[in-house]
């Protein structure tokens, strides 16, 4: 496969981050001040923070309708990079997809209107349908989601989206980030917030003091560091690529993989009592992560990243295992960063 060339903006490119104080948009922020090819960031979000990366400017801004008009903000723009996602609550799916589905059409509604010639959208392995653990897959498998989980149902719903959006603005390049997912040190506190709530106590998880990992039928998946994952992004803007790309990292991470960062053993578990424990402290609120988002981690397919190696030119720094022990470090550590998102 041909790998396209990058441009030559001759540090002149100028970007505009939609969710940038998250997980995912303080690596790419990042990786945009630290590129001499971009001259200029502008991130949105809802709250402006208190971090100061070089060459980046915050404007607040909720996309939600009702929200301010976007595509001023977006004029002059070479890229719009929409990171944007509410995980939470998850027992109100509809005030997610009002932020996730309606604030996305609006992103990329702004984008056409503003004539901005390149939009890099986060989507996600959750897109996919199920798929298989004894092999990976490529962009061409179906991205119809897991339909009871309100994550993956959103994510899947956007792919449709984009695909008769690509058709109706033929002038603008869409690219679609699927990656696995995502882990640093920084985010630790933001994502047990979300998935784990009251349920893990960060300092408990440490090499040792865990005895055992549930070895669930279909618990094999992937993870990727985020400031890889932000390399790829920027890759994106930077070289004239388009469509979708897998992002993931090796290897696999399982029950056995888990257990040996953890110092533990694997316990062979049906999935029946495990799950029906996660739905009994969803219900009574504490843990954020539904169940139905437990079925369908379970059901998601290994991803094959060779697409993103070719035309991107892109590979990842870290390991899996890496990356999740970084994570680990973050939660004993209770690590974050100075934005409302990440914050310790």
């Amino acid at each position: 496969m041909t790998r396209p060339a990058p441009m030559d903006p001759g540090g002149s490119l100028r970007v505009v981050v939609v969710g940038a104080t998250g997980n995912v948009g303080t690596s790419v922020v990042q990786a945009c001040a630290d590129d001499p090819a971009i001259g200029s960031v502008l991130g949105l979000a809802r709250r402006a923070p208190d971090w100061r990366p070089a060459k980046t400017a915050w404007v607040a801004a909720d996309i939600e309708p009702g929200g301010p008009d976007l595509a001023p903000l977006f004029t002059g723009a070479d890229a719009v990079i929409h990171l944007a996602w509410k995980f939470r609550p998850t027992h109100r799916p509809e005030t997610t997809w009002r932020t996730n589905v309606l604030g996305s059409l609006r992103v990329f509604e702004a984008a056409a209107t503003a004539k901005v010639p390149a939009l890099v959208y986060a989507s996600s392995v959750g897109a996919y349908s199920p798929g298989p653990k004894d092999r990976t897959v490529d962009e061409s498998w179906p991205t119809h989601g897991w339909p009871q989980a309100a994550y993956t149902r959103e994510k899947a719903y956007l792919e449709r989206v984009l695909d008769t959006f690509e058709q109706t603005h033929p002038a603008l390049r869409v690219v679609r980030m699927r990656p696995g997912f995502l882990f640093k040190r920084t985010s630790a506190s933001e994502q047990r917030r979300i998935f784990a709530g009251r349920l893990l106590p960060g300092r408990l998880v440490r090499p040792g003091l865990i005895p055992a990992v549930p070895d669930l039928p279909g618990l094999t998946f992937q993870a990727l560091h985020t400031d890889d994952a932000a390399a790829a992004y920027l890759a994106a803007v930077t070289r004239p690529v388009s469509g979708a790309f897998n992002l993931a990292a090796d290897p696999p991470l399982d029950a056995q993989v888990l257990a040996g960062i953890l110092h533990a053993r694997s316990l062979p578990l049906p999935t029946a009592p495990v799950r029906a424990a996660l739905a009994a402290a969803w219900r009574l609120h504490l843990a954020p992560a539904s169940p139905d988002l437990f079925d369908a981690v379970l059901r998601l397919p290994l991803l094959d990243s060779s697409r993103a190696r070719a035309e991107l030119d892109w590979q990842p720094r870290y390991t899996a295992v890496q990356a999740v022990e970084e994570f680990l470090t973050g939660l004993r550590e209770g690590a974050g960063m100075p934005t409302a998102p990440l914050a310790a």
